[in-house]
């Protein structure tokens, strides 16, 4: 009968350990579960078409590379009318 009680108080142990471990296990889904909703936020932030990370640096190279044509016109435009005048003032002499 000591065995058989021995063997009891095992099992209730036993019990114990595995509803500790179920727990545990529960709020490892738990925590993934959030993990794969932040990925999805993250995801959707980078690829997005329309206001993503891509999209953005998108509509930044597009308003670099038309401001540097801008900038070189301009500058081109302002060699050109440094040029002339003092063409102009070298033909008044």
């Amino acid at each position: 009968m000591d065995e058989q009680q021995m063997s009891s108080t095992e099992l209730v142990e036993l019990n114990g350990k595995f509803e500790r471990l179920m727990d545990a296990i529960d709020g490892v889904k738990d925590r993934q579960e959030d993990m794969a909703d932040d990925i999805a936020k993250i995801k959707e932030a980078v690829y997005n078409p329309d206001e993503g990370l891509y999209a953005r640096l998108r509509a930044l190279e597009s308003w670099k590379k038309t401001s540097s044509r801008v900038i070189w016109m301009v500058v081109t435009a302002l060699s050109g009318l440094v040029v002339a005048t003092v063409w102009s003032v070298l033909l008044d002499i």
